[in-house]
């Protein structure tokens, strides 16, 4: 191998995250209601394994050969039962790279050529869904609160190899949580970091925020 087969090895590929084990992509469906543009989100079934009775958007893991758009509209589809005709996307916003070694995409679109009233959710995967204005998430900021992120030690890690062993300097971090409070509604987590960056985009780069 010369330095040209490895410059076009280079140029023909995308950058990617390093050591990522799983790739998610999800919508962020907004729709015109009672005059006014309002998102829907979905309660997850309380049946899942995971994240039962949780507040999310449409959305799930990347499957082989699909690209991002295709995953978000695909488990659009398959959640909200609505048809492919019903769902133009805008565009995508910022992507989530989660410490849990996990991506997720996410895009904008409207819904539209029906009644969100008259949507009926998955049973299987949906509890309900529900609507919130947009105009409540340009008014109201998002509580926002702290977890340490900090490396746990074990006895199987090779601390002999490296320097001061044990007692690495090993970095830690902190992760932020947000918290929108609609009705008796929490939307939270990576939902409500989602939505905040939907927000952020909106209001114009002065109001984003780390």
């Amino acid at each position: 191998m010369d330095i040209e087969e490895i410059r076009e090895i280079i140029r023909n590929r995308t950058p990617r995250p390093i050591d990522i084990k799983r790739n998610y992509s999800v919508l962020i469906p907004i729709v015109e209601n009672n005059n006014r543009l309002e998102i829907i989100y979905e309660l997850r079934s309380k049946n899942l394994n995971n994240q039962p009775g949780e507040i999310s958007f449409p959305g799930g893991e990347v499957e082989d050969n699909e690209t991002f758009k295709e995953a978000a509209i695909r488990e659009t589809i398959e959640e909200l039962n609505i048809k492919e005709e019903n769902i133009n996307i805008i565009g995508e916003l910022d992507y989530l790279v989660s410490y849990a070694n996990i991506t997720i995409h996410c895009f904008l679109g409207t819904i539209s050529g029906l009644i969100v009233d008259n949507i009926v959710p998955n049973p299987h995967e949906v509890d309900h869904i529900f609507t919130v204005p947009l105009d409540f998430f340009l008014e109201n900021e998002p509580d926002i609160y702290y977890l340490d992120l900090k490396t746990v030690l074990n006895d199987e890690f090779p601390y002999n190899l490296i320097p001061k062993g044990r007692d690495y300097n090993w970095r830690s971090g902190k992760h932020s949580v947000m918290f929108y409070h609609y009705k008796d509604y929490i939307i939270w987590g990576f939902t409500a970091r989602m939505t905040k960056n939907l927000i952020d985009i909106i209001k114009g780069p002065k109001f984003i925020r780390s």
